[in-house]
């Protein structure tokens, strides 16, 4: 019988400043010409998600959905409704998401974030209608949204 004798590497410890936010830092001073948060949306016609990424690791600092549990028996509403509809959430859904984003957001320290100006702009019409309502309530909790003045809102 042969044995396998399996080699493990020794790992160098991992630099804990990868997985730190320098905003999110008390010690580093706050960044003028460029945010460190940047808030992107993802949107489908059955979802809307709001996730704010750290530019300097990428990862995910706070995440607001219309899949969560609070948001569902909106959802089963309008899938079981008649006539049927091929969007699953409206404005009033994507405001409740800008106030989840925005106090998680405040929860974790975070006062302001950008957005990339370019992506906003080529949604589609439909969507930018339904938007509007949700960079509102973001402002509303008190969290500066560099960017959101270029942005042209309809309706």
């Amino acid at each position: 019988m042969r044995l396998l004798i399996l080699h493990t590497r020794l790992q160098p410890p991992i630099n804990e400043s990868i997985f730190t936010c320098a905003g999110r830092n008390k010690m580093t001073a706050p960044a003028t010409t460029q945010t460190t948060h940047l808030l992107r949306l993802v949107l489908s016609c059955r979802r809307i998600s709001a996730q704010v990424t750290c530019n300097s690791s990428n990862s995910i600092v706070a995440i607001a959905s219309s899949t969560e549990q609070e948001f569902v028996k909106d959802y089963i509403a309008k899938l079981n409704r008649f006539p049927r509809s091929k969007i699953y959430w409206d404005s009033r859904i994507a405001s409740r998401i800008g106030d989840k984003i925005g106090i998680r957001l405040r929860e974790t320290g975070i006062s302001t974030v950008g957005i990339d100006v370019q992506e906003e702009l080529s949604r589609p019409i439909y969507y930018r209608k339904m938007l509007g309502p949700f960079y509102e309530s973001v402002k509303r909790t008190g969290i500066t949204i560099n960017g959101a003045e270029k942005l042209i809102f309809l309706g």
